[in-house]
């Protein structure tokens, strides 16, 4: 079932200044206060060169269908709804997610700093992305994170045993900092990949992962279609019945915690919108009676990499480097685009009234 039309797409390279510099632009012509496109311009282009192109510059289009069908809401601020002390309840109103969350995540980081720990449930915010954005947002000011995230109402997962999308890509993610090192960060959707990796494929005319999806009689696929095409299939859980509870348990935790929603038939959303609930739990690693946390966490890094490597295996890497090789690597050559997914960002540009010459310049020699 492969599309070659698609097949061997030309990606472009270009460089991540011009790209954040257009899609502030971008924004800004649609609507947004310079603040507010620089923070969603800092979350996409981040994603792209962390090599997450599934969480970065590709996701203009689907914003735009949800500004212009009246979901996703430009200017709004993140909104304390109740103060309990080390509990904060925030509500996003479905504003951009990468202004709702990063306000979020500065809330809980001055009250674990004061306090020691902070639960933040965070509820009815527009796509907030990337959650290692969030995670590495707490790790900077010293914090250990872990964040339980859903995207509600939008059902794309199967639940072990079953053959209907019942459940969200709904990630997880965690960090740990440590001084004068990156920090670790474990940051994955509990769907098999995620569903914005299914789109780059798709863009790409490429196939997924095997064990990825199944189409919508229950066999398994590996062609992105059948998740973008109808008859629709469905994205399967990650280490079967294990992935699914998490998936489950990340539906509840951040969903129903945080006084948002889960996703069942009452809530089903049939527009574009991408509304996701977080939970998440911000810790000073100080306010514990462990000295020697970081040198601990250190040997046991050290530990990992004295494996022997398997074949075709250069290093072991721990949660978060492989990010970080990408940010250098992307950041010296410029950020990969697929052309099918420019050519889709290009209209949107075009629809919100950004001229041709602004957005010639993004890719000029």
């Amino acid at each position: 079932m492969q599309d070659t039309n698609r097949s061997e797409a030309q990606e472009l390279m270009i460089n991540p200044a011009r790209l954040h510099a257009f899609v502030c632009a971008l924004w800004e012509q649609a609507g947004s206060e310079p603040a507010e496109a620089r923070l969603v311009a800092d979350h996409l282009v981040l994603a792209n060169l962390s090599g997450h192109d599934s969480h970065g510059v590709g996701m203009i289009p689907r914003y735009l269908r949800s500004l212009r069908d009246g979901e996703l809401k430009l200017n709004v601020h993140a909104q304390v709804a109740r103060d309990a002390g080390a509990v904060l309840t925030i509500e996003g109103g479905r504003g951009f997610g990468q202004v709702a969350a990063q306000e979020a995540m500065a809330l809980g980081i001055e009250r674990a700093q004061r306090l020691g720990v902070c639960a933040v449930g965070l509820r009815n915010a527009h796509h907030i992305g990337r959650i290692g954005h969030w995670a590495e947002q707490c790790a900077a000011a010293g914090l250990v994170s872990f964040h339980f995230v859903n995207v509600a109402g939008d059902p794309l997962v199967a639940p072990f045993g079953g053959i209907d999308a019942r459940i969200g890509t709904n990630p997880f993610c965690a960090a740990f900092p440590r001084a004068g090192k990156p920090p670790l960060v474990l940051d994955f959707a509990t769907s098999r990949i995620a569903f914005g990796k299914t789109r780059v494929a798709y863009n790409k005319g490429q196939q997924v992962p095997p064990d990825s999806l199944i189409d919508h009689a229950g066999n398994p696929s590996n062609d992105p279609r059948v998740v973008h095409e109808d008859p629709r299939g469905c994205l399967l859980p990650f280490g079967g019945h294990k992935g699914y509870g998490m998936a489950a348990l990340c539906e509840i935790f951040a969903g129903a915690l945080s006084g948002g929603f889960t996703t069942h038939e009452a809530t089903l959303m049939t527009n574009s919108a991408i509304i996701n609930c977080m939970m998440s739990v911000i810790i000073d690693p100080k306010a514990f009676d462990a000295p020697d946390a970081e040198q601990e966490a250190n040997a046991f890094v050290d530990w990992l990499r004295t494996s022997r490597l398997g074949q075709d295996v250069d290093e072991v890497l721990v949660p978060g480097e492989p990010e970080l090789v990408r940010r250098a690597e992307r950041t010296a050559r410029g950020t990969p685009v697929d052309a099918a997914s420019w050519a889709q960002i290009v209209q949107a540009a075009r629809d919100v009234g950004l001229g041709d010459e602004r957005i010639a310049a993004v890719t000029a020699a």
